[in-house]
C-alpha cells in the first residue's frame, strides 16, 4: 500500500513539475513578438477613415423613444448634407451605464461613414456637430464615437 501510495505521489509531482515547466512556453506563444506571424493583409484598397455612431433611442427624460421615421428625417437634414457619398445605417440593440450609473438597455442605430485620411481633419468637425444635434434634438446625454483607419476599394 505504501509503495503504491508513493507511486502515485511520485506520478502527481512529476506532472506538476512538466506542467510548470511548459506553461512560461504555452504564455510565451500568447507574446505578439514571439507569436506565429500573421499573413499580412491585401494592401488593395485606398486608406480611409471609418466612424461609427451610436445613436441610443430611448430618451433619459422618460419621453417617447425615436422613432425609424424621426431617425432617417435627422439623417437626411443633419448628415447626408455633409456625407453625401455615402453611408450606412444599422438598428441595433445596446446598453450603456448613464450618468446616475444606471444600466440602460435601449433600441439604437449604428451609423457608418467612410471617408479618405486626407479628409479627417475636415470630417472630425461635421461628426462632432452630427453627435452634438443628435444629443440637442432628442435629449440624449451622448453619442458614441468609434474610429479606425482602414483600406477601402469601391
Amino acid at each position: 500500500m505504501t509503495l503504491h501510495f508513493t507511486r502515485n505521489r511520485a506520478a502527481l509531482a512529476t506532472a506538476g513539475l512538466l506542467l510548470a515547466a511548459a506553461a512560461p512556453t504555452a504564455y510565451a506563444s500568447l507574446d505578439a513578438e514571439t507569436a506565429p506571424a500573421i499573413a499580412p493583409a491585401p494592401t488593395r484598397g485606398t486608406p480611409y477613415i471609418e466612424t461609427r455612431l451610436f445613436f441610443g433611442a430611448e430618451r433619459p427624460d422618460g419621453g417617447p423613444a425615436v422613432t425609424d421615421r424621426q431617425f432617417a428625417a435627422f439623417v437626411d437634414k443633419e448628415v447626408t448634407p455633409d456625407f453625401p457619398d455615402g453611408l450606412t445605417v444599422q438598428n441595433g440593440r445596446g446598453q450603456w451605464r448613464d450618468a446616475n450609473g444606471k444600466i440602460e438597455k435601449e433600441r439604437s442605430y449604428e451609423l457608418i461613414l467612410l471617408y479618405p485620411v486626407k479628409a479627417a481633419a475636415a470630417n472630425d468637425r461635421r461628426i462632432e456637430e452630427v453627435r452634438r444635434a443628435y444629443e440637442k434634438a432628442f435629449g440624449q446625454e451622448a453619442v458614441a464615437r468609434v474610429d479606425d483607419r482602414t483600406r477601402v476599394d469601391f
